[in-house]
């Protein structure tokens, strides 16, 4: 098996070199032949995808497997169609390879620029998301990489009739090499992955908190992901209350198992008592079970299950919202920085300068004012797709889209100069006139 994903890794790298040269009409062109084909092949995949939901049940009767992954890796005849607009949005961006981003005359005749470039190998591992898959393909696809994709056994059979159409539809086009998307099997598939340093040279974990500590503690190839996502909605004294449970509803509803997701709700002590039996009524109206601090629990009418002083830090990932009373801005800041994942927070107020105050000191990558958190994705963002959300500040933060899959390179053009001309007796001097992009 190592040898196999060896070879493999081999191929991609060749194939990385390919990618790079492509112009943006060729990655275009085989972009839409990625999207048709998902659209021409969704009985297929329907059919592999059923195989897997069927095996998935059984996992999820043993508790092995929760239903909110079995709703994520089931795949519909809409989901397919939402698959290749995806693809087709992704195709619709700017070419991220090739933008100047810095030019320099040193002197003259000796110009410097900075410019974008593809990492080469990004290894993925993911897990019941058959979507991610897709996303994956487009975006290393128009960043000139190319992809080597481990998906969780839960959808193996869906995985690889996803990469077999995707690598078909690229494979057809001409300038395209073999290799440009890899499905890797097996149990020991990861691991293998992630000791290839030599020609892997970035890895997404796409999942939960636990595969990202895998992950960043089985490989020496530079990470890009985020471990937790505990995301807090802070209500001010000075918020709309109709607002604030508003957000609060949609942060936790909309899709409660996603990392973007409200997980702890922190309230103003001075509003505590009118706004917080409210706030659980609603709650309780959308079936979303309710933890809180002690002060949360006298001041309710309903009951809510008390909140340890170490479970702050939770992600939930379904139905549940932790809420604590602070004492003002202060309080939730302290909180915040404590207890936060540093992946996306937000203020509901309408008092600019306690916003203004959030949104500089909150050191997240999603720091909002009086809106969801679930905006915090990239495809809401126009980003076409995300790589995932990285709460990390190396080198990218937030939702990664296409710029996130190019590094850069500085490319440095003369006629003859040598660095000996600049230092002694009679040095010249540097010009250093720059212009940034």
């Amino acid at each position: 098996m190592t040898g196999n994903i060896t070879s493999a890794a081999i191929a991609a790298k060749a194939a990385s070199r390919q990618l790079s040269l492509l112009d943006r009409q060729t990655k275009n062109d085989a972009l839409e032949r990625m999207a048709t084909a998902l659209e021409m092949s969704s009985a297929e995949l329907m059919v592999q995808n059923r195989q897997d939901v069927q095996d998935a049940k059984s996992l999820v009767a043993d508790g092995s497997l929760s239903s909110a992954a079995l709703a994520r890796l089931t795949l519909t005849p809409e989901k397919i169609q939402q698959m290749a607009a995806g693809v087709r949005a992704v195709q619709a961006l700017e070419d991220p390879v090739g933008r100047i981003l810095l030019e320099s005359e040193l002197d003259e005749g000796l110009e410097l620029k900075k410019i974008t470039c593809p990492f080469g190998v990004i290894a993925a591992i993911v897990e019941a998301r058959p979507d991610a898959v897709v996303q994956l393909s487009a975006l290393t696809l128009k960043s000139g990489n190319a992809l080597m994709i481990k998906a969780g056994a839960e959808i193996r059979r869906t995985a690889s009739a996803i990469v077999a159409q995707l690598s078909q539809a690229v494979e057809s086009g001409e300038q395209l090499p073999n290799s440009a998307f890899t499905h890797v099997e097996g149990r020991e598939a990861a691991r293998a992955l992630l000791a290839l340093h030599e020609y892997i040279d970035l890895v997404v974990p796409r999942g939960g908190a636990e595969l990202v500590r895998f992950v960043s503690s089985n490989t020496r190839i530079p990470v890009l992901g985020h471990a937790d996502g505990v995301c807090h909605i802070y209500v001010d004294a000075a918020a709309n209350r109709d607002m604030a449970i508003a957000l609060i509803l949609d942060s936790k509803t909309q899709a409660p198992s996603t990392c973007n997701a409200v997980e702890t709700v922190l309230v103003d002590a001075a509003i505590a008592g009118d706004f917080l039996p409210v706030l659980v009524d609603a709650l309780y109206t959308c079936k979303v079970k309710a933890r809180g601090c002690e002060m949360t629990r006298s001041v309710c009418r309903r009951q809510v299950e008390a909140v340890a002083d170490d479970e702050w830090h939770l992600e939930y990932g379904d139905l549940t919202l932790a809420i604590r009373v602070v004492n003002g801005l202060d309080g939730a800041l302290e909180h915040i920085e404590r207890f936060g994942s540093h992946h996306t927070d937000c203020i509901v107020t309408d008092d600019h300068s306690a916003a203004q105050r959030f949104l500089r000191e909150v050191d997240s990558a999603g720091v909002f004012h009086n809106v969801s958190t679930r905006f915090s994705d990239g495809y809401r963002y126009g980003f076409g797709a995300e790589v995932g959300i990285s709460t990390g500040k190396l080198h990218a933060r937030g939702p990664v889209g296409l710029d996130g899959l190019v590094t850069y390179k500085y490319v440095l053009s003369g006629k003859g100069q040598c660095v000996s001309q600049y230092s002694g007796p009679g040095a010249r001097r540097f010009r250093h006139e720059m212009n940034f992009s």
